[in-house]
């Protein structure tokens, strides 16, 4: 009864990794030692503000995105642990960040079936902001947040699971033609990059994109 109780009243977190391609796997390796059952890894393609790199046409850098659940004390723990392999402190390194998750069904390894109202993060500095557009679109996305005050973003091809089967986010669908971009800001500026990608991409009208914005707990290998 006591462990059914201490089971619902974790609190669990989504790790967010973002680092070049071929790193993903050995991400999830070292995740499992500190008790991680499992996680997803996806590709997408980084953002480069080099102009020589873009004259030579090397500003996208493929990236892979591993998404890891675990509770509080074993997130901690796992992201301390692959700071200290990977070295997010230092640039180019990668990117790391958490975020609170509400529900988690389906995994054996993870059971928090209870939404919890009250989950107060203290001293919220960034949020992770999450673009899904129609194909070819991301640029934008990625264009209007820049001059709004973002450092740049990630960009990952959403699929749908069949020729003839779509698949939904926020009740959106996610076919081969979408697009999906995140991006982390500080809290201050986030108001404004919402804003100018809202009204680059006229997120307002239907079929045009959603727009969605998590707070983020703790992050690694973000730079000023």
């Amino acid at each position: 009864m006591n462990n059914d109780v201490e089971t619902q009243s974790a609190h669990y977190e989504l790790i967010n990794i973002i680092v070049n391609f071929g790193l993903g796997s050995k991400i999830l390796q070292c995740a499992k030692h500190c008790g991680i059952t499992g996680g997803t890894v996806l590709l997408g393609k980084g953002t480069v503000n080099n102009h020589i790199l873009e004259f030579l046409g090397l500003s996208d850098v493929r990236k892979e995105i591993v998404f890891i659940v675990g509770d509080k004390e074993t997130a901690d723990a796992t992201l301390d642990k692959l700071n200290t392999e990977f070295k997010f402190e230092k640039p180019n390194h990668g990117i790391a960040f958490t975020t609170l998750v509400s529900q988690v069904i389906g995994n054996r390894g993870c059971k928090c079936d209870n939404l919890k109202e009250e989950r107060g993060v203290e001293n919220i500095m960034y949020h992770a902001i999450t673009v899904v557009v129609d194909k070819g679109k991301a640029e934008l996305v990625i264009e209007a947040a820049t001059k709004a005050g973002s450092k740049g973003g990630t960009i990952i091809n959403g699929r749908g699971s069949g020729l003839h089967e779509i698949s939904k986010v926020f009740a959106m669908d996610i076919e081969p033609e979408k697009e999906i971009v995140l991006i982390l800001a500080k809290k201050d500026t986030s108001e404004a990059i919402i804003t100018a990608i809202r009204e680059q991409l006229k997120i307002d009208e239907p079929g045009h994109g959603i727009i969605f914005v998590q707070d983020v707990n703790r992050t690694y290998g973000l730079y000023e």
